[in-house]
C-alpha cells in the first residue's frame, strides 16, 4: 500500500474517533503513524499535533460562536501546551511513549467512571 494511502486512512481513523467521541483522535493517530506508516517516534507525535491543531482550532471557533467561553478555565491548558511544546525536543521517545500511555490510561479510566 502506498504511503499516501496509509496517511489518508490513518487520518480518517483519527477523524472518526474525534467525531464519535468529541476528541481523542491522537490516541489513534500516533500509533498508526508510528507503527503502520513507519514514522519515527517524535515525528509521529509532531505530525499528530500538526494534524489535530487545525481541528481543535475549528472546534474552538465553533464553541466561541455558539456559547460564552471561559478563558480562565482554558488558560492552564494553553500554558501547559506551550510548555510541553518547548520541552518536546529535550524529552526522549521512551518518555513520550510512557506519558502518552499514562494519559490514555487516565482518560480511559475517567471515561469509564
Amino acid at each position: 500500500m502506498q504511503a499516501k494511502t496509509k496517511y489518508a486512512l490513518s487520518g480518517t481513523a483519527a477523524g472518526l474517533v474525534n467525531g464519535l467521541f468529541g476528541g481523542g483522535g491522537g490516541m489513534v493517530l500516533v500509533p498508526l503513524l508510528n507503527g503502520w506508516c513507519g514514522l519515527a517516534g517524535k515525528q509521529a507525535f509532531a505530525t499528530c499535533v500538526a494534524a489535530i491543531l487545525p481541528l481543535s482550532a475549528v472546534s474552538a471557533a465553533v464553541y466561541l460562536l455558539r456559547q460564552p467561553f471561559d478563558w480562565a478555565a482554558a488558560l492552564p491548558y494553553l500554558i501547559g501546551g506551550l510548555g510541553g511544546g518547548r520541552l518536546f525536543r529535550r524529552v526522549s521517545v521512551t518518555w513520550l511513549r510512557g506519558l502518552f500511555a499514562a494519559f490514555l490510561l487516565y482518560g480511559g479510566v475517567r471515561y469509564i467512571l
